[in-house]
């Protein structure tokens, strides 16, 4: 069993969201040190006097994960200050929630970049430490969408498909050589965090962003590999399975609604979750 006590944590997209909502949750489980990576300064100055505590040192460090520059000066900085990350979540996302001909080059690189690259780049700078201590977390905030694919955000599934192959190679890999170093891949569908406001699901309920945050710190606790949620998503590999395609079209995209859920997405400015 992974305990939070006395570890040091980062988390990135931690200054809203999700991000910050499991930051609350590691300071409660005795977290020392919380580290959050996110773009939006102003977020990150609140999410600091919000999770002021005695108990925790908060570094809030402001880095867009799209500019690699700027996130090898982030693990530069974090390894140059002697801190040994235990815990790491790969938390951060964004989504363009329109139709892939009217994406633009920006929108395409900005969306791998931050769901599916920077991951890799900051666990890799991260990775010896943890390699060599014997001992880590490393959770990866994938998507349901990683694993079906869906009109209005086709980037977006692409970048998590991504990810959560990587997640689960890294896993084995991690595994195979005993090198003590833990990873969960999580897959959630849509989350009330105002990323995917707008969307419609009218047979699958849209997660609550507290009891997300809380499921994935139990599982972080209790050492799963993967984590889908709600229950449902279990079911999707054997459903994408065993029916034909033109089949699981229907029952997918018009029995349960998906394929028409981002036809009223709204979203956000600000698109971390």
């Amino acid at each position: 069993m992974t305990k939070l006590k006395d570890k040091t944590v980062l988390i990135t997209g931690g200054a809203s969201g999700i991000g910050l909502l499991m930051g609350h949750k590691a300071i409660q489980k005795g977290a020392v040190r919380l580290i959050i990576l996110d773009i939006d300064r102003e977020a990150l100055l609140n999410a600091v006097e919000e999770l002021s505590n005695n108990n925790c040192e908060i570094l809030p460090l402001s880095v867009d994960l799209s500019d690699e520059s700027q996130l090898r000066e982030t693990i530069d900085d974090i390894i140059g200050r002697g801190l040994q990350v235990d815990v790491l979540i790969n938390n951060a996302g964004v989504v363009t929630g329109k139709d892939y001909k009217d994406h633009s080059f920006e929108e395409i690189e900005r969306t791998m970049q931050v769901n599916s690259i920077a991951p890799m780049k900051l666990t890799l700078g991260l990775l010896p430490q943890m390699l060599e201590k014997g001992s880590g977390h490393i959770v990866n905030i994938s998507s349901a969408a990683g694993m079906l694919a869906n009109p209005g955000m086709s980037v977006y599934c692409a970048s998590k498909w991504a990810i959560s192959g990587w997640s689960d190679s890294l896993r084995i890999e991690m595994e195979r050589e005993r090198t003590g170093v833990k990873v969960l891949t999580v897959t959630p569908y849509y989350i009330d965090t105002g990323m995917f406001r707008g969307v419609s699901s009218p047979v699958v309920p849209i997660l609550k962003p507290e009891k997300v945050a809380r499921q994935i710190i139990n599982a972080i606790e209790n050492e799963k590999i993967v984590l889908r949620m709600p229950l449902i998503i279990y079911l999707l590999p054997f459903i994408k399975g065993i029916l034909p395609k033109r089949l699981l079209d229907i029952v997918v995209g018009k029995i349960f609604g998906i394929y028409t859920s981002m036809n009223t997405f709204k979203g956000r400015a600000h698109d971390q979750r």
